[in-house]
């Protein structure tokens, strides 16, 4: 292929990934379904165009998922977008959870600095606290936002009960301690108790770090495994932006508050994915196309990666297996179980043990 003929590929897998977000995923429930129920390799079960995805399981027996869209929404609009799913296979939009228009305190005058140039919604994640919920998210201007229902029904009108005081967390999200306290978690890593209406702030800010090194970069999400605290956090293999591959790792600790011990790894291409565990109790993570080239080929999966943006998945949400385990003595293992994503690069800076 000539010099034209590649760039010519390129601009026109470019567009096609930017092209206008589409109302349902099309592929094959059944087939899904089968290839699901193996749990040992990587599953693309939306095709909408997404990043971030974010999927969790609630009491009524629906799988929830949400992650930063288009700029133009399923309708147009600059917004929150929710799906479920009671297999993971089928799903099927929910109305539009909300919009910067619907917001009591965010000015839409003011300028963006982005080079999107627009004002956009990125990172939502949805959690229960009580008997609400509360929306958390992040965007391209430097601030972030809390949503809070005003029962147990995902639905609207939101309100805003901390406004601007959220302050500016990138890529917030929500642990809620077993003794109830919701804490918000954002950064690398910072955390932050929260009242239980989830009006305001009920402490002082902490601030961690894994034993050995920096986390990452974004994408801090905490959940409980066994009597350990795990904290997934992303960060690119070279330790250099839009450099490598973007991958998810964690470390673990005894308290909420720390210390954590070292920086592990969780799998590759996995970066800002959720773990999340099924109805059978089976493990997963999303993952999604975050890269500056089109998708590699599975063959290319353990190649070196160093001179740009690289990623095993395409566009849309794919679910990736987990392997977590517990020690005798507490200690929780998480890694892929695909083999395409479960080793680290040539390039990883840090080195992990097999």
């Amino acid at each position: 292929m000539n010099s034209f003929a590649r760039q010519l590929a390129l601009v026109t897998f470019l567009l096609t990934l930017f092209a206008p977000i589409r109302a349902a995923a099309s592929l094959d429930p059944t087939a899904l379904r089968e290839a699901l129920e193996s749990h040992d390799r990587a599953v693309h079960i939306h095709d909408n165009w997404i990043r971030d995805p974010f999927i969790t399981l609630q009491p009524d027996g629906w799988y929830y998922l949400t992650g930063t869209t288009l700029e133009a929404g399923m309708d147009g609009i600059v917004g929150i977008y929710l799906w479920r799913s009671l297999d993971l296979a089928n799903w099927e939009p929910l109305p539009r959870l909300w919009r910067f228009e619907d917001s009591s305190w965010i000015n839409l005058s003011q300028p963006v600095k982005h080079r999107a140039g627009k004002l956009l919604v990125w990172a939502p994640e949805l959690h229960r606290v009580g008997d609400r919920w509360a929306v958390v998210h992040t965007t391209n201007n430097g601030f972030a936002n809390l949503l809070r229902t005003a029962g147990p029904e995902l639905n609207t009108p939101l309100d805003e009960p901390m406004g601007a005081s959220f302050g500016g967390r990138h890529d917030p999200s929500i642990f809620v301690h077993e003794d109830g306290t919701p804490w918000l978690v954002w950064g690398v890593l910072s955390l932050q108790p929260l009242k239980p209406d989830l009006s305001g702030y009920a402490g002082p800010q902490i601030n961690l770090a894994p034993s050995d090194r920096r986390m990452g970069h974004e994408g801090s999400y905490i959940i409980k495994i066994g009597t350990k605290y795990v904290w997934f956090g992303t960060a690119w293999s070279t330790d250099q932006m839009r450099k490598g591959t973007y991958n998810l790792y964690y470390a673990t600790a005894d308290k909420l508050t720390g210390p954590y011990g070292p920086r592990r790894f969780a799998g590759r291409f996995l970066g800002h994915g959720t773990p999340f565990q099924d109805k059978q109790g089976r493990w997963w993570c999303t993952a999604f196309y975050n890269a500056n080239v089109p998708p590699i080929a599975d063959e290319q999966a353990h190649a070196e990666f160093s001179d740009n943006a690289y990623t095993l998945n395409r566009q849309g949400t794919t679910l990736v297996p987990l392997d977590v385990t517990i020690a005798p003595d507490g200690e929780v293992s998480v890694r892929a179980k695909d083999p395409r994503y479960a080793s680290p690069g040539p390039e990883e800076v840090q080195k992990f043990q097999p």
